[in-house]
């Protein structure tokens, strides 16, 4: 039985242009600090696959070098790297420059190499992005029969489609006649898959940066015995991105409205909320945003709302649009209460907007 953890994406002094300077900088303090929570969950595996983009590009702070170093002497197992297109491979880049403990292996290479581990009766394998962007680095592979367990640690995305990142193709991972691949690029966790015998899984990213990447975010321990793989996900600690839509439509007030779905637990979590449905005045984004400080630690605020309007208003004009508008009330109003109202409001808004010139979503 082989014990493993899989992390990637860490994206290491990531700017958070979004956040200003000082937030900024503290976030990239966060991303230092969970690399000892990751040394810690290392100590219940046999090797560390660590498949690229651990840093956001191919220069880097002193404090994270420094949490970097700090990390790998931590680590006791064997530890391997695959750069990816953010902390692609080069004599210039952080990887050369460092000094690294024996256990620590940086592939280097554009193709495939090999590390026997005998102790562990396994061989892991990987190969490295030199610049940022890689042509396949899987295809034609196929692991030699016996051996031990075959694994191997590689930054690529895998699509039957075009791609500048090491694209792996279902036909390359079943070729590939490995027991385990362990990939980096992809931000969400994709699970245990399989394709012939080789299992393979993304673990996404160790901390959300935008509000593209909301939810949990963590790395995968797993287990390889014979044929079979077991994999289990660990959420690491740290604030997370919340995108949140209100509809303030018949609210007391937008501020209540938006009191009303946030939770004291996301206080120092990072929200964007974004206000919708009809209002008789535009809500004041500004001083609502001053009102809901200390709700979390990061606020931005959207505002899609839309004013009041009467559709009905313009039924009696003699024109198309009076025509149209007579029409869809005469059905609103055999429709009764519920949903099928409410379908017919939209269809009346929706062809309003196109008589007017108007965009209405």
């Amino acid at each position: 039985m082989l014990r493993f953890l899989h992390a990637a994406d860490f994206h290491l002094d990531s700017p958070f242009a979004a956040l200003g300077g000082e937030k900024a900088a503290l976030r990239r303090q966060e991303q230092r600090k969970q690399l000892r929570e990751l040394a810690a969950l290392a100590e219940q595996a046999d090797l560390v696959l660590l498949p690229g983009d651990l840093l956001d590009s191919a220069r880097a702070y002193g404090e994270t070098r420094e949490a970097l170093e700090e990390f790998f002497s931590a680590l006791r197992v064997p530890v391997f790297i695959a750069p990816g297109n953010h902390d692609y491979y080069t004599l210039q880049c952080p990887y050369a420059r460092m000094e690294l403990p024996e256990n620590i292996h940086v592939f280097t290479h554009g193709e495939p190499e090999a590390v026997p581990l005998p102790e562990l009766g396994c061989t892991v394998w990987g190969a490295a992005f030199r610049s940022d962007w890689s042509g396949p680095l899987l295809r034609g592979f196929t692991a030699p029969a016996g051996g031990g367990l075959q694994l191997m640690v590689l930054h690529g995305e895998v699509t039957e489609g075009q791609s500048k990142y090491g694209p792996i193709t279902e036909a390359d991972l079943e070729a590939s006649g490995l027991n385990y691949l362990a990939l980096g690029h992809r931000h969400s966790c994709s699970g245990l898959r399989r394709s012939g015998r080789t299992w393979w899984a993304y673990p996404g990213c160790t901390l959300g940066r935008g509000f593209d990447e909301t939810g949990e975010k963590g790395v995968l321990l797993g287990t390889l015995e014979g044929e079979n793989c077991t994999l289990e996900f660990r959420p690491l600690s740290g604030r997370r991105y919340r995108d949140l839509e209100v509809d303030i439509t018949g609210a007391e007030s937008a501020e209540q409205a938006v009191l009303n779905v946030l939770s004291p637990e996301w206080r120092e979590d990072i929200l964007r909320v974004t206000l919708r449905g009809e209002w008789e005045t535009k809500p004041e984004t500004d001083s609502l945003t001053l009102t809901l400080d200390g709700c979390c630690w990061a606020l931005t605020l959207r505002d899609e709302t839309r004013l009041t309007r009467d559709i009905w208003k313009m039924a009696d004009e003699d024109t198309l649009r009076g025509a149209f508008l007579r029409i869809l009330r005469k059905q609103y109003e055999a429709a009764g209460e519920g949903e099928k109202r409410e379908r017919i409001t939209r269809a009346a808004r929706y062809g309003l907007a196109a008589l007017e010139d108007r965009e209405d979503v």
